[in-house]
């Protein structure tokens, strides 16, 4: 089978179940946002990050495919008819459970850190600012009258973006690298 089919060649693309939209669609621009931020979760993950987070980071690239194909699938009666099931809660409790297990070896955060330190912790803060601006494609759609979003997209964004500034915080200890603080500038 050939890559290209030269379908998409006039600005429009297939979304599963037939319809045909524009490339610039909130919908597509929205699976796009969550399609990107599986790949810089897959950067983050490839940045010599602490090993024994590689299950987990597949684990949460597998959810953002999820959660991509279910955006890519407008219609809940293909979904369902397809199996497409997008992200679950215990995919959500599962970045809790991350979040809680990590910050219990972290210092309390006592003010804003600036995003870096160690190249994985940068990765991972870089990975996190593209999956907020993926959440804020998703709600874009779900606030449009007729769309279908499931709830559960918008909390696993919300909760995961919290979860890899956790991880970046995370590489930065476990590489004994300091948090940076952000120190207010004054007359800037």
């Amino acid at each position: 089978m050939k890559i290209y089919t030269k379908r998409g060649d006039a600005g429009q693309t297939d979304l599963f179940g037939g319809e045909r939209v524009g490339k610039d669609e909130l919908r597509v621009a929205a699976y796009g946002d969550v399609d990107e931020l599986n790949s810089f979760v897959g950067v983050a993950a490839a940045s010599g990050c602490d090993p024994s987070l590689s299950e987990t980071l597949q684990n949460v690239q597998s959810a953002l495919f999820d959660l991509g194909s279910s955006l890519a699938t407008p219609d809940p009666a293909h979904r369902e008819k397809y199996g497409i099931a997008g992200v679950a809660e215990a995919d959500i409790e599962a970045l809790e459970h991350l979040i809680d297990r990590l910050e219990a070896d972290l210092e309390e955060l006592k003010t804003f850190i600036l995003p870096g330190g160690s190249p994985s912790a940068a990765a991972f803060h870089v990975a996190r600012t593209v999956c907020r601006r993926a959440e804020r494609a998703v709600v874009r759609l779900a606030g449009v009258d007729g769309e279908s979003v499931a709830d559960t997209s918008l909390r696993y964004l919300n909760r995961l973006s919290d979860a890899l500034f956790v991880v970046a915080r995370h590489e930065n200890a476990r590489q004994g690298v300091a948090d940076v603080a952000w120190v207010g500038r004054t007359g800037a």
